[in-house]
């Protein structure tokens, strides 16, 4: 019995050696090499390397975002807006399925009262929100994050930018936002919002910019920042907060089609126009009264220019500056007083910068000769926009050829039912084919055909003739009077193999 338990114990103690080497022999291989997560709470922990660390990404979690919420909360206010009576405010778009302002109000006849956001901005109690969360109030109450309300004074707003200034003062300094630099922002940084959406007071949410410099109502003048951090209804005014705790915009709209596509005005648009709004209340700015657009490489084939650099004239209205310094339809502004300019809002930021007033020298080029034009700026007018309903379509048509455009004369029938100003001359469009090079070129029924590659067109034989030697391939400068604009823009038509 004896001898049989030594060959058991011996046999065992074979199989566990060789199953031990075995083992060994894997791990010197390299083929069971212990996972960290298995060998952390065995091990020391192996020194952090920097290097590595500051290359890795920041997650949208991380506690960075909550000390900036816990550091800049009580610096975002409530602001509940009242008037007397029914105040219509203006709706800053057309389209239907375009962007919004966050808190429209409903259009019945009655007062009106609204909330928002807004964000203090220096000790003294100055607070920055947008103009459509004030526009029209008699009576103004911000409520602080520690629940104390009180009433504010509207300082200053413009329409145009969306922009707004009230303050509250009491005997003891308010806690401010830190104001970033928005021109420094990049797409995909992340950002923090804060606002009070639906009511839900103090709301944070964090996203990321997706578009910077887009162009929503008026694009002479937008610049907004595109992220997708969530905002809603309420969020107006509230401030857009970059990752080191700075504010780089104003949330000011939203889009109807998507909860996570908002907007926000660039914190820098409304640090160059505070000094007005302190002390004017509102912003003034130069005016020219010219419609301008870019020249692309189609519109510099089709009309001949020499650069594309600079602003194309596509209009001058009666009476402006421009008009009274002999600036024409096709003068292509290549500079100002000597600074050359790269496009149309290049042109137009300049010149929006400069006092109503004051003198300036436009170096044009017209008809491939350069001289100066001199004139003096007039005040910016408010952009109005027109809300009209769709027209009804007209009846009859000249075929269009490539172009897919077809027109009729320009009657009292047609004048009266598109709502066109008198005294204008040229073709009105009755049907634009799908798909084809005029659609493309965002010409639609209603629209008047006043020119064709400056060439003008005062009734359908004209614009048979001028459009009859079409070819694939060719590109056309057609001049048009939109309605819905109030505009005479000039769109190029570039002609495809159909």
């Amino acid at each position: 019995m004896n001898s049989t338990m030594t060959r058991r114990f011996l046999a065992v103690t074979i199989v566990l050696t060789a199953t031990v080497a075995f083992f060994v022999g894997l791990v010197v291989a390299g083929t069971m090499v212990p996972s960290p997560a298995a060998s952390a709470a065995t091990t020391a922990p192996e020194p952090a390397r920097p290097v590595e660390r500051a290359m890795a990404p920041a997650a949208p979690g991380a506690a960075s975002f909550a000390d900036i919420a816990e550091r800049l909360n009580p610096t975002v206010v409530n602001i509940d807006a009242a008037s007397r009576a029914a105040v219509q405010p203006r709706r800053r778009t057309l389209l239907p399925d375009g962007p919004d302002v966050f808190d429209r109000q409903p259009r019945d006849p009655e007062p009106r009262r609204g909330a928002g956001t807004g964000f203090i901005i220096d000790a003294s109690g100055f607070i920055l929100t947008n103009h459509h969360v004030i526009d029209g109030a008699d009576r103004i109450v911000v409520r602080l994050a520690d629940g104390r309300q009180l009433r504010a004074e509207a300082i200053g707003a413009d329409p145009d930018t969306d922009i707004a200034l009230v303050r509250i003062a009491e005997n003891r300094p308010f806690p401010f936002a830190p104001l970033g630099d928005s021109d420094a922002l990049r797409v995909g940084e992340w950002v923090l919002a804060i606002g009070n959406p639906l009511a839900y007071e103090h709301t944070v949410t964090v996203g990321v910019v997706s578009f910077i410099g887009r162009k929503l109502f008026d694009s002479s003048l937008d610049r907004y920042i595109q992220t997708d951090a969530a905002i809603n209804f309420g969020n107006s005014g509230g401030p857009l907060i970059n990752a080191r705790g700075e504010v780089i915009g104003i949330n000011a709209a939203i889009s109807s089609r998507a909860s996570n596509i908002g907007f926000a005005v660039p914190i820098n648009q409304a640090r160059a126009i505070l000094p007005q709004l302190r002390t004017r209340g509102r912003v003034l700015r130069g005016y020219i009264g010219v419609t301008l657009r870019d020249v692309d490489p189609d519109m510099q084939r089709s009309l001949r220019l020499p650069s594309s650099s600079g602003a194309l004239v596509q209009d001058v209205t009666p009476g402006s500056p421009g008009a009274r310094a002999g600036l024409r339809t096709y003068d292509l502004i290549v500079g100002v007083d000597g600074r050359q300019m790269s496009g149309n809002e290049a042109l137009i930021q300049t010149i929006a910068a400069r006092e109503p007033g004051s003198a300036t020298t436009l170096q044009v080029v017209r008809d491939g000769r350069s001289l100066s034009v001199t004139l003096k700026l007039a005040e910016r007018p408010v952009r109005e926009r027109r809300t009209d309903a769709e027209p009804r379509p007209l009846p009859s048509s000249q075929d269009g050829s490539l172009l897919g455009i077809s027109v009729r004369e320009l009657d009292a029938d047609a004048t009266e039912r598109y709502r066109l100003p008198g005294g204008i001359r040229g073709v009105v469009v009755a049907r634009v084919e799908p798909m084809s090079p005029g659609f493309d070129a965002a010409i639609e029924r209603g629209h008047v055909i006043l020119e064709v590659n400056r060439q003008p067109v005062q009734n359908a034989n004209d614009y048979r003739r001028l459009t009859a030697g079409v070819r694939p391939g060719d590109i056309l400068a057609i001049y048009v009077y939109k309605p819905e604009l109030n505009q005479r823009i000039l769109e190029t038509v570039r002609v495809d193999a159909r």
